[in-house]
C-alpha cells in the first residue's frame, strides 16, 4: 500500500483517519468499527462493502 495514499485516505462515513492492517489487507476505521478491504492494491471505500468489526476484535 502506497504511503502517500494512506496519508490522504479517510473513512467515507465519518471522515476520520484509517489504520492499515497489512496482514488482513484492509483499512480500519476505529470509531465506525469498519474494515475496508484492499483488492489488487486498490482500497474499496464503499460503506456497503465494508466489514463490520465485532466488538471483541481489537481496532
Amino acid at each position: 500500500m502506497d504511503a502517500k495514499l494512506l496519508e490522504i485516505l479517510v473513512c467515507p462515513v465519518c471522515k476520520g483517519p484509517l489504520h492499515y492492517r497489512k496482514a488482513e489487507q484492509e483499512l480500519v476505521c476505529s470509531p465506525c468499527r469498519l474494515g475496508f478491504q484492499i483488492r489488487d492494491d486498490i482500497p474499496v471505500m464503499l460503506e456497503d462493502e465494508a466489514r463490520k468489526l465485532p466488538d471483541a476484535e481489537e481496532v
